[in-house]
């Protein structure tokens, strides 16, 4: 067992020392030993600066070659901290570049006032700055969550002879390489106690993980995060890149050690992702709103990607962006016109991008060809319009489910993402119930918030839930909490909790501004898109700004003259042989011969013959394509036949003849159909 030193005792020991003076030097040559690096590094920059000045002073040469080399030297630094944090390595580079410029300019030029100056205020503000990293690195919380965890703890919670090879001590997070004994405890054992771990530490059951090696059975890391740093809400203001492309990663919120939460969806050959769908999920009042509208809005501040949108909801939380959309719907037979259409464009847009040389889609895709390396036309550039990168969001996806049926995706989710589509499905509860598993199985990223207990297992990946993520653990009493499975996210992320940014009404105004700016810059419907789309959904794709220009137009749902200007018309509804009847009088009584009289129901249907009642069908199929509804059934049209005299029996019948003739066709549902669009069907 490695012995463990208990780092809080190990400092109080170093703030204490013999009062004798020799003791008191001791203590404090002791105590500034460990800050002394940069002000030793401060002074040797000085003195070799002043030695460099014997040779370089009026040189041309000299300056040349000490200004090339600052530069080259504070790029190497910018190279080699790439993999440090963002902070560090920006303090690195300042510092090489602060100092290698003043080596140049005492080289070249000497002592003066403003190299003097600049020496002892700049260079010792540099040294302090250090300094001040050296002592905010030391976290109590995380010191203390190291020093609880050694080999009394894992002995209580049933790991012993477990090692701790290594410990790392970082702010707000302590991580732990494990050596479990061979042929005693496995990976899964350490799983297994992380709920006895986080009772025995005193911490949340999130905020202990583990994660087991993928080349050992026994090794694996412990990571403790001892206090919640997501619990302070943070608003959203404003899209993280505006203008950039939807290749760069969306930022949605923050994990719970302050790094951005990221993901991305179309893929990167170079960087080995795939592209991916993004299932949403979580129960009311988990966040999940919230979070939809951070993803949502940072794929529309991209220029090179529009957007399809589906919302039962009437677009109560979208409302603001609706302006930005490409085509939006409110749910029903509209929602089975534009599924329909995603998996009409899908071979059409497979076959540009196969024909344009492409294996899968990429930024250089969207914008139009001139590279001859990407076109149709062999050896020179084919000049052709772009591919813009395709989103589809289903919103309350269960509510579709339900009415299309719960495998309405399958077929879009298997073959979309070669085709530049990225499926979004939102729903409240990922069960087998409310979404197929061959769907579900083609879903790969997902973006849960607090969830039911009972449907964890259908949220996230066995492998996650086994690290420590437990989003039944949140509900609806954490909201914005939530946990990020997806390619390019490293996977030792999975089971870090993140938290989103909380959208208030301040930020109304702003969604509108984006989706005004959308609506102007971003990504308008290619030739290819548009006509595929149209081919299967007709005036319900064509149409569909104008009819979102009228959704929020309330003068004809109101009864108002749909011809602006139009003066209203007093029209009688009085017959002309009742002209002269007065209202007030009495009726006469009853004739008692009549009285006993009964009558048979006067029929009104009109006595029409059979080609006539066809064409009186055709009639109410067009009605239907021309607003824009593109899946029917029978049920919809029944009682338009009842007025033709008309049965259930005879609309089953002419269903079946419009099928042979093409102008419906058969969906995945029994009982309907889509709209084959009259062009397509000539």
């Amino acid at each position: 067992m490695v012995k463990n030193i208990n780092p809080e005792a190990e400092h109080r020991d170093s703030l204490e020392g013999a009062s004798s003076g020799k003791g008191v030097a001791a203590w404090m040559l002791n105590r500034a030993k460990p800050y002394a690096p940069p002000w030793v590094m401060a002074g040797t920059t000085g003195v070799t600066g002043t030695l460099a000045w014997i040779p370089a002073h009026g040189s041309a040469g000299y300056g040349v070659g000490l200004t090339l080399g600052s530069v080259a030297l504070t790029g190497a630094t910018w190279w080699a901290a790439k993999s440090s944090g963002a902070q560090r390595r920006l303090h690195s580079a300042v510092t090489v570049a602060a100092a290698s410029g003043w080596f140049t300019g005492v080289a070249l030029g000497g002592w003066g006032e403003l190299t003097f100056g600049t020496y002892w205020l700049g260079g010792a503000v540099l040294a302090l700055s250090w300094n001040v990293r050296q002592v905010m690195r030391r976290n109590p919380d995380a010191v203390q969550a190291a020093a609880d965890v050694d080999g009394s703890l894992l002995e209580k919670v049933k790991l012993a002879g477990a090692k701790i090879r290594r410990a790392e001590v970082e702010p707000n997070r302590v991580t732990a390489q494990l050596t479990l004994p061979a042929g005693e405890l496995t990976n899964d054992d350490v799983t297994r106690a992380l709920p006895n771990i986080a009772s025995a530490l005193d911490v949340a059951p999130t905020a202990v993980r583990y994660l087991p090696s993928p080349d050992s059975a026994r090794q694996g890391e412990l990571v403790v995060v001892p206090r919640d740093m997501l619990a302070e809400v943070a608003e959203w203001g404003m899209p993280s890149n505006i203008g950039g492309s939807i290749t760069e990663p969306l930022v949605v919120g923050r994990y719970d050690d302050g790094s951005p939460l990221q993901l991305w969806l179309p893929g990167d050959a170079e960087a080995g992702r795939n592209s991916t769908h993004l299932m949403i999920c979580g129960v009311s009042g988990s966040g999940k709103g919230d979070g939809a509208l951070n993803v949502l809005t940072e794929i529309m501040s991209r220029r090179d990607v529009m957007i399809w949108l589906s919302d039962p909801k009437a677009f109560q939380d979208f409302g603001p962006l609706r302006p930005g959309l490409d085509w939006s719907v409110e749910g029903g037979a509209a929602t089975e016109a534009m599924v329909t259409a995603v998996q009409a464009v899908i071979p059409a847009r497979t076959r540009w991008l196969g024909q344009h040389g492409y294996r899968q889609w990429t930024a250089q895709a969207a914008g139009p060809q001139t590279d001859p390396a990407y076109s149709c036309q062999k050896g020179r550039a084919c000049g052709c319009p772009g591919l813009p990168f395709l989103v589809a969001w289903f919103e309350e996806a269960a509510n579709t489910l339900r009415f299309m049926g719960d495998d309405a995706f399958t077929g879009a989710a298997q073959e979309a993402r070669s085709a530049g589509i990225a499926l979004v499905i939102s729903l409240q509860r990922p069960s087998h119930d409310q979404i197929s598993t061959s769907t579900r199985a083609s879903l790969p990223s997902v973006l849960t918030f607090g969830v039911d207990n009972r449907d964890e297992g259908f949220a996230l990946p066995p492998a996650v839930l086994d690290a420590g993520a437990h989003p039944g653990a949140w509900g609806n009493r954490r909201p914005g909490y939530c946990y990020l499975v997806s390619p390019g996210v490293n996977e030792s992320r999975y089971p870090s909790p993140g938290r989103t940014w909380q959208f208030t009404g301040r930020a109304a105004r702003v969604m509108e501004q984006l989706a005004a700016w959308a609506e102007r810059n971003g990504a308008k419907v290619d030739p290819v898109t548009a006509k595929a789309a149209a081919a299967v959904a007709g005036r319900a794709y064509t149409g569909r700004t104008s009819g979102q220009s009228l959704a929020g137009n309330d003068d004809q749902a109101d009864g108002g003259s749909v011809y602006e200007g139009a003066e209203p018309t007093e029209v009688s509804r009085l017959d002309g042989e009742d002209a002269d009847v007065d209202p007030n009088a009495e009726l006469a009584p009853v004739p008692e011969a009549l009285g006993t009289l009964t009558f048979a129901p006067e029929s009104t249907a009109p006595d029409l013959t059979p080609e006539e009642a066809r064409a009186a069908m055709e009639s109410i199929v067009n009605g239907f394509e021309a607003g824009g509804v593109m899946v029917i059934g029978p049920k919809d049209v029944m009682d338009q036949a009842v007025t033709l005299g008309r049965s259930r029996p005879w609309v089953s019948g002419e269903f079946r003849r419009m099928v042979e003739d093409g102008r419906l066709a058969p969906t995945g549902k029994a009982g309907r159909y889509r709209i084959v669009p009259a062009l397509a069907s000539a």
